[in-house]
């Protein structure tokens, strides 16, 4: 009988969780980027600096939280239509070929794939302190 109530509560379990992310993805909701490092270097003639280089897939829909970098964060669209913007600026829709900056103090407010329906992969180049950390913060 216990074996039979908990297979059956672990059973809801799972259907209510299946329904919530299909609810959340019908609604937009954040997806996780897929992030591939690519280099990390540490540069020679600038004491103290270090380059990262990664790409970053966005699924149809994802959405990135707001984040700072703690970077001077170079963006070059490879694939698809991505919507980036900067606390206090306005909000540009990049196509694949399209570049995107910002500073290390900017605050990333808006960071998503434009489209529901495509993919977008974007290639990112941060330069920035060695002590500090590698990715978003």
């Amino acid at each position: 009988m216990f074996t039979t109530a908990r297979h059956i509560g672990t059973t809801l379990l799972v259907a209510a969780g299946a329904l919530m992310a299909q609810e959340a993805s019908a609604h937009g909701a954040a997806h996780d980027a897929v992030v591939t490092p690519l280099l990390a270097r540490e540069l020679a003639n600038i004491s103290g600096k270090e380059v990262l280089v990664m790409t970053v897939d966005y699924a149809p829909g994802d959405v990135e939280p707001v984040h700072r970098h703690d970077a001077h964060g170079f963006i070059y669209v490879l694939e698809g239509s991505i919507e980036m913007g900067l606390k206090g600026g306005k909000v540009v829709t990049l196509q694949a070929g399209d570049t995107f900056y910002e500073g290390p103090h900017d605050i990333h407010t808006v960071g998503r794939n434009a489209s529901k329906v495509w993919p977008a992969k974007f290639l990112v180049f941060l330069v920035k302190n060695t002590a500090s950390m590698p990715s978003c913060q």
